[in-house]
């Protein structure tokens, strides 16, 4: 049974989907106009996470994520400028050029962290019909109303408007200078923006000619690929309070009944315990990692160690501790590849279903590590243990098989047995034929570093 935490009830909740053994959800991409960092990418690790569990329990998934090539805004208001706008006059590019260089970044930033790529991947450019469509919808029921810039949803019209942020509707605040003040409540947003003759990035609407507000855009997306209903929206923490709030606002409102039953929220990375920001200059993204001499792959080991619900503090030092980590895990898994001790079907059963359980208990990855690191510690050398954690691994994407068979060409069998044969001496704490066999590996051509997981070779 898969529990998950819905952000919109606030509760831990049995995941049932409305078709039985299939699930339908919808991820928030990236707005492509630089090049997304570490912080980013948590989200897409997260929505990894998910879809690798759904599967390991036998789902069907059905995912969309977005690519959003038409700005939005410098918030997740209507105010400021278009982002795509900004980057394309910095670079002297058209936005387009722009969108496709910086999806093209991403996309590869997925595969170097052995992401499941949703079934579609959807561009906002190529959906401007159906939003324009869906805001008719909200046009024909009365949720709309125009102003001098724009089409706004009217969100007094929607009687459930806060339901997942749970903001009070009339503590509103101060409204910033870039709003249209004629709104006829601080957090009606817009579903169209009209925009000057010399505004690049621009198309016909029966209102005007102008460009999409940022929120309809998933709304028309989810409903065109997913239908009239899905099962699970994902996305960062930071979206929650507006964004998410208003594709609820506008979901509901033109479909006339609940279209989405689990928010599911990432939370925030920090670094070196602060937020990230250009200025502090601390933001980094997967390549600069691999620069440094780190797989990413141990980035989404180290993101794993944490709960997706709870903000994770990167340092340098962290992922060189999950660079480690991961590497005695892979080292220790390599030893059971080849051992030739069987491991009773009672005792695999048991190890199987004490991970599934941790992962079905709201993705807890952190719980699911430590089974896997205490069924390869400090026991017999058995080919059923390691193809249990190949097997296990197809629900985090750690890729121990491929990392796994690197170290098979590299280590070879004899002296990977003369390094159990120390193990075992070191063990029975016989530390003068410990001592004798580490002499040979040494004269071999291997150096052997003890460590708390046993031991690591290194070639010299």
């Amino acid at each position: 049974m898969l529990k998950i935490y819905n952000s919109l009830t606030r509760k831990i909740e049995e995941l049932i989907p409305q078709n039985a053994g299939e699930i339908k959800m919808y991820t928030c991409g990236p707005t492509v106009y630089y090049y997304p960092h570490i912080g980013n990418m948590r989200a897409y690790i997260f929505m990894d996470s998910l879809r690798r569990i759904l599967k390991y329990n036998g789902y069907k998934v059905t995912g969309v994520m977005n690519i959003t090539d038409v700005g939005h805004l410098i918030s997740d208001s209507d105010e400021g400028d278009d982002k795509m706008e900004l980057a394309a006059k910095k670079e002297n590019k058209h936005p387009l050029e722009i969108a496709k260089f910086y999806t093209g970044i991403f996309l590869n930033d997925l595969k170097m962290l052995n992401i499941d790529i949703p079934e579609h991947i959807t561009k906002a450019t190529e959906y401007i019909p159906q939003m324009i469509d869906f805001i008719k919808i909200l046009e024909q029921k009365g949720y709309t109303y125009r102003l001098d810039d724009g089409i706004y949803f009217d969100i007094k019209k929607f009687k459930s408007y806060g339901q997942l942020s749970h903001k009070d509707l009339d503590k509103t605040g101060v409204a910033r200078v870039e709003e249209n003040e004629n709104k006829r409540h601080a957090f009606d947003f817009a579903l169209w923006k009209f925009v000057p003759k010399e505004h690049i990035m621009k198309w016909e609407s029966p209102w005007g000619i102008g460009c999409p507000g940022w929120h309809i855009e998933c709304s028309a997306m989810s409903k065109d690929c997913l239908g009239s209903s899905f099962d699970i929206h994902t996305g960062g923490i930071d979206h929650l309070p507006i964004h998410h709030e208003n594709e609820i606002a506008q979901n509901d409102a033109a479909a006339g009944k609940q279209v989405v039953k689990y928010w599911m929220h990432n939370e925030f990375v920090q670094v070196d315990g602060g937020k990230m920001s250009k200025s502090l200059n601390n933001i980094y993204t997967v390549s600069q990692l691999k620069e440094k001499g780190f797989d990413p792959i141990d980035f989404k080991y180290f993101c794993l160690n944490t709960n997706y619900s709870k903000t994770i503090n990167f340092t340098f030092e962290a992922l060189k501790a999950a660079q480690s980590a991961r590497k005695s895990l892979k080292q220790l898994l390599f030893e059971h590849k080849s051992g030739n001790n069987a491991t009773s079907q009672s005792e695999i059963q048991k190890n199987k279903e004490d991970f599934v359980n941790a992962l079905n208990d709201n993705l807890n990855t952190p719980l699911a590590l430590g089974i896997i690191w205490t069924i390869v510690k400090n026991r017999p050398k058995s080919r059923d243990i390691y193809n249990l954690i190949i097997d296990f691994d197809k629900s985090l994407g750690l890729r121990l098989d491929e990392e796994e068979a690197e170290q098979l060409t590299e280590i070879p069998k004899n002296i990977q047995e003369l390094a159990e044969l120390r193990l075992k001496a070191r063990q029975n704490k016989n530390w003068a034929e410990s001592d004798r066999l580490r002499g040979e590996l040494n004269k071999m051509g291997w150096a052997v570093k003890d460590n708390k997981d046993g031991y690591e070779l290194t070639k010299v």
